[in-house]
């Protein structure tokens, strides 16, 4: 009896395991003779996919990291690469003594800030408040510390020039934009060293023009550039680009309570750079364009009720005296009569004197100067050419 149940046990395993292998062998021939079009398969990414294949990029190797980013991304990363060996890291060093009965001084770190080549003979462009009152500045491009001589200072534009002796190999010199044709909205990127964090990238759009900003020598600087790319301290005198990799301005300021980036920062404009450097390389200063006048300080004129800017004196064989400019004139009786009062250039209104310097400024030394003029109660236009009044 219990022979008889051994030999039927043994007889339902054998039925079981055959009709277990019988059906793993069906399931083997069904997915070796399925058409393989048909079955969606699991990517790497946890995606179906069958419908639509990833195609490599022209150019680029399927391995590539590159080849899997968007053309957007992949045009950052090349205006990085090309531009991030041209910026460099300035370290404002100053004096100080050891102690009140001491006269022995060490240098200290002041501050540091960005800046970027200029051109092949190692000029380097940078603001004026990231080399401030320094004695010495350290520049470093590459893996490398120069020590900078001070070339030029624009206080009034927050620019300056330094200079280094680098091998000429190592100085590759941003491409210069324009930033007359910048729209609002247009992609932007910013290369600096924020925080003192070497060769950093941030990317935004021009979110505003025509921004005016106040500079460390308390002139306005008019056309400033808006950014939300997001610039932090040490990203002062670092390249703005646009997304061909040049130049369109020299981050200069943010706007933030907390005095890290808020989403607002100004550049100054790059036709203006362009304009400046090469004559803080030239003299060391900016040629300031004028037409040969003294003027009247804005108080007196607010004070007695006249918009525009007075004409003091007019200095003689000047091109405002070539072109009938009048002066104050002393009356008989000691007192004063009023002469040309300016209240315009071009289309641009003259309300007080930094309205007349900044017209000035756009147009340059060697220019012509349209001015709308007031001499009792009559208006006249006359053209004058700008010289350098330095």
């Amino acid at each position: 009896m219990i022979r008889t149940a051994r030999a039927l046990l043994i007889l339902l395993l054998a039925f079981a395991v055959g009709h277990l292998s019988g059906l793993w062998r069906a399931s083997e021939g069904h997915s070796e003779n399925a058409d393989p079009s048909t079955q969606p398969a699991l990517d790497l990414r946890g995606e179906l996919a069958g419908t639509a294949t990833a195609q490599p990029l022209a150019g680029i190797e399927p391995s590539d990291p590159l080849a899997q980013l968007t053309s957007d991304e992949r045009r950052d990363i090349s205006v990085f690469r090309e531009v991030s060996p041209s910026v460099v890291n300035i370290s404002t060093i100053n004096l100080r003594r050891r102690n009140f009965f001491s006269l022995d001084v060490y240098e200290i770190p002041s501050g540091s800030g960005s800046g970027f080549v200029w051109d092949t003979s190692g000029h380097i462009v940078t603001n004026f408040h990231v080399i401030g009152s320094g004695r010495r500045w350290l520049v470093t491009l590459g893996e490398q510390d120069y020590d900078a001589e001070l070339v030029g200072l624009a206080e009034n534009k927050d620019l300056a020039v330094l200079k280094i002796d680098a091998p000429r190999d190592l100085l590759q010199p941003i491409a210069i934009g324009s930033s007359a044709d910048l729209v609002v909205g247009q992609k932007v990127l910013a290369i600096g060293n924020p925080f003192g964090l070497d060769q950093t990238l941030t990317v935004g759009v021009v979110s505003a023009l025509g921004r005016e900003l106040k500079s460390p020598g308390g002139r306005e600087i008019r056309g400033v550039i808006q950014t939300d790319a997001a610039i932090n301290p040490g990203n002062s005198g670092g390249p703005l680009l646009d997304s061909a990799a040049r130049l369109i301005g020299v981050n200069t300021a943010i706007y933030s309570p907390s005095g890290a980036s808020a989403g607002i920062g100004f550049a100054v404009p790059v036709d203006t750079i362009a304009q400046l450097v090469p004559q803080l390389i030239e003299f060391g200063e900016p040629r300031k364009p004028g037409i040969g006048v003294e003027l009247v300080d804005d108080y007196h004129a607010r004070r007695n009720g006249i918009t525009g800017v007075i004409v003091q004196r007019v200095m003689p064989g000047g091109p405002a005296d070539r072109a009938g400019i009048r002066g104050l004139r002393q009356t008989r009786r000691g007192g004063w009569e009023l002469g040309d009062v300016i209240i315009a250039v071009g289309d641009q209104p003259v309300r007080k004197i930094d309205d007349l310097v900044l017209a000035f400024e756009e147009l340059g030394v060697g220019g012509t100067a349209r001015l709308t003029l007031i001499y009792q109660q009559e208006e006249r236009q006359v053209d004058v050419s700008l010289i350098s009044i330095q």
